[in-house]
């Protein structure tokens, strides 16, 4: 009689829940934005002298695929820098929260993320910002990629200096495969 008594009290509460708790979340316009980065990409650019790699040119193959849900993308990279081989895991996202992008990746280098870049997103500019330690120094850097159609965008990666100005580590283009 008790486990009959508590089975109905559990269908009750599923009954009287409220309909939110039964419907799982469906991504919105913000997170739709993301699909743009989904597929494959070739990737070109170059990187100038830093404290934290060599000058040169870089290419990578970039492969960008929906997480499941459809909140976040993941991205793998393969290519060849000044360093060599290069493999990296990328990931965007959304925070509705704090309404800026996300995005956290780890690489095959040294350097490491410490704090994940967010920034917005202002017509076809996607911007990120960070603040994070590198060795024993706070570094702020920004991240800019610019969509210049459906197959193609430019990015830019600076930091600033002890100085305020802003430098260019790298730069390139990312062309639809």
């Amino acid at each position: 009689m008790r486990t009959r008594q508590l089975a109905a009290a559990f269908v009750l509460s599923l009954l009287l829940a409220p309909r939110a708790w039964a419907e799982a979340p469906k991504p919105g316009p913000e997170h739709e934005r993301l699909g743009y980065f989904v597929g494959k990409w070739k990737v070109e650019g170059t990187t100038a002298e830093n404290p934290f790699m060599p000058s040169g040119k870089f290419t990578s193959a970039d492969t960008c695929e929906w997480f499941e849900g459809k909140f976040a993308v993941v991205c793998r990279s393969k290519g060849k820098g000044p360093m060599g081989p290069t493999r990296g895991l990328g990931i965007m996202g959304y925070s509705a929260a704090e309404k800026v992008y996300l995005y956290y990746g780890v690489e095959n280098s040294p350097m490491a993320m410490t704090t994940v870049p967010r920034g917005p997103v202002e017509g076809d500019t996607w911007t990120y910002h960070d603040e994070s330690k590198m060795g024993d120094q706070v570094v702020k850097s920004r991240y800019v990629m610019k969509q210049l159609d459906k197959k193609s965008y430019t990015f830019k990666w600076e930091i600033q200096g002890p100085d305020g100005q802003w430098k260019t580590v790298s730069e390139g283009k990312s062309t639809r495969s």
